[in-house]
């Protein structure tokens, strides 16, 4: 999941570290990714259900930055990588 995503980290030299969550309460998974250059503060959190046929449905990502008070959602993977790319230089920083 994310694939292309974490290409994007790792060729910018970004730590990651991902995990997945599996909540009791509501039926969506959560897959949780966390990245940083030096610390691990910053993270994606995708909500994502599985199809009847067994493939990954996304239905939400959320970027949650470090010191951010609200997230930025994003409905799929290609408009996430276009945010990262326009805000590379943020993301080298922290």
């Amino acid at each position: 999941m994310l694939r292309k995503t974490k290409n994007f980290l790792q060729a910018n030299h970004i730590n990651y570290k991902k995990e997945h969550v599996n909540p009791l309460i509501v039926p969506e998974k959560v897959y949780v990714l966390k990245f940083g250059k030096n610390k691990l503060n910053n993270r994606f959190i995708v909500e994502h259900t599985y199809t009847w046929t067994g493939r990954i449905k996304i239905n939400k990502i959320s970027l949650r930055l470090h010191g951010q008070r609200g997230p930025h959602e994003f409905q799929n993977e290609a408009e996430l990588l276009q945010y990262l790319k326009s805000h590379i230089q943020y993301y080298l920083n922290s």
